[in-house]
């Protein structure tokens, strides 16, 4: 079998690990890595190294195709660059996979769509949520219409102190960069949404604030390497003790200024800590969803309402107690008609990433044969339909508005199914 040639595009953490090391290690038989681009080139040869590949390094997308003939761009940049990478990718001929967002902006997802379409080539989204096997599970019990039909979903996000605060030590804190978390974060939740329910988002409407980080905090420093308040300060980051991030962010941050442990009390932050949003849905579904970002937890609770029953999941992803290595689905009927009431259907926790999802993504992607029963394979409509109702919800908690889908891109809501159901 001839391997998939691919250029990795970003070295950040993401790329150096789930699309750089850990997929070679798990996928060789099926690519190659045959060149690294960054523009900070001292970050991509650290990469490089933790990667374990001899590929060249490249500066810019167009010196890298110049140069080398692949069959595959795997792009790990930040939110807002990626449609100009994937873009001209797919203009070279290129099949891509997109770590998400798939982008952070309308005129930017009709540029992608356009270019795919035009290119005949295809555009990968890795929502690896849709993976997990808790998440494939209730997707089977919904599909097999267990609670009859869906009624009202209640979705609530809660991101710990750590991972929470790590988007506003970084270029996520802005919204030119990253659409804010409801884009960036929650694009995952949102798609979520849609590929369970196995429709489109019709109308969103949000409240939103910043109540922790940003301005709200009580003293601020240039970055905690560098900061006065590091004994007093509960977000100081210590980078030299993370070997990892200390390496592939320190000593490159002479040459692009970025800095990984930027204060997350920076007073220009401009995106909210705190957000809850309500979501009618196309087959009449209405969702409440709430993201929190600075929980002693980590992990969400989900429950799916229908006219004979409720699926809830309340999942536990980092705690300070002891919690089994497995989920445990609730099903409970309304009219059990022979059948439990309540039926308490464990899943048990696969080795690797979001609990062996990713694993599972890159089978999909990678080798042959494989069948997608469940439709997990994301494409660039499921992408755009997860960043459209991030930006309806930004948009919404900022003008105190409702927003419809159909008034930020008409052509998508008519141009067919819905995203779970055209996901490749």
């Amino acid at each position: 079998m001839e391997k998939r040639r691919f250029a990795l595009i970003g070295t950040g953490n993401r790329g150096t690990t789930m699309w750089g090391k850990e997929l070679l290690a798990g996928w060789r038989e099926h690519v190659d890595l045959v060149a690294i681009v960054d523009t900070n080139s001292l970050r991509a040869e650290r990469a490089r190294t933790m990667i374990g590949s001899n590929a060249p390094i490249y500066e810019n997308i167009d010196a890298m195709l110049a140069e080398q003939q692949v069959d595959l761009v795997i792009v790990c940049t930040p939110d807002y660059t990626h449609d100009e990478i994937v873009v001209r990718a797919l203009e070279a001929g290129i099949d891509v996979i997109t770590e998400k967002p798939m982008t952070t902006a309308v005129d930017k997802i009709r540029r992608i769509l356009d270019a795919e379409k035009r290119t005949g080539k295809r555009v990968d989204v890795s929502f690896n949520y849709r993976y997990s096997p808790t998440a494939a599970k209730i997707k089977e019990l919904l599909n097999a219409g267990e609670i009859g039909r869906v009624t009202s979903v209640d979705f609530h996000w809660y991101l710990d102190t750590k991972h929470g605060a790590d988007y506003f030590r970084r270029w996520h804190a802005y919204t030119e960069n990253s659409g804010s978390l409801f884009v960036h974060k929650a694009t995952h939740h949102f798609d979520l949404l849609n590929w369970y329910l196995d429709s489109d988002p019709d109308a969103v409407t949000s409240f939103a604030d910043l109540q922790n980080y940003g301005r709200k905090g009580p003293f601020r420093g240039p970055r905690c390497k560098l900061c006065p308040h590091t004994g007093e300060c509960d977000y100081f980051l210590d980078l030299e003790a993370d070997p990892f991030l200390d390496s592939l962010y320190e000593d490159p941050s002479k040459i692009d200024g970025y800095f990984r442990d930027g204060c997350v009390y920076r007073e220009d932050i401009d995106i909210p800590d705190t957000m809850v949003v309500s979501i009618r849905y196309k087959n009449d579904v209405h969702v409440s969803y709430s993201l929190n970002t600075f929980q002693p937890i980590e992990g969400h609770h989900i429950a799916f309402n229908g006219t004979h029953g409720r699926i809830e999941l309340r999942q536990y992803e980092k705690q300070p107690w002891e919690t089994p290595d497995q989920d445990t689905i609730l099903l409970v009927r309304n009219f059990p008609k022979g059948k439990d009431t309540v039926e308490r259907i464990v899943v048990p926790h696969s080795p690797g990433g979001h609990y062996g999802g990713d694993d599972r993504m890159r089978n999909m992607i990678f080798k042959q044969g494989m069948e997608d029963k469940l439709g997990q394979r994301a494409g660039t409509r499921a992408g755009a339909m997860s960043v459209l109702c991030g930006i309806a919800a930004l948009s919404s908690s900022r003008s105190g508005k409702v927003v419809k889908i159909s008034d930020l891109m008409p052509e998508i809501v008519t141009g067919g199914a819905p995203a779970s159901l055209k996901a490749g």
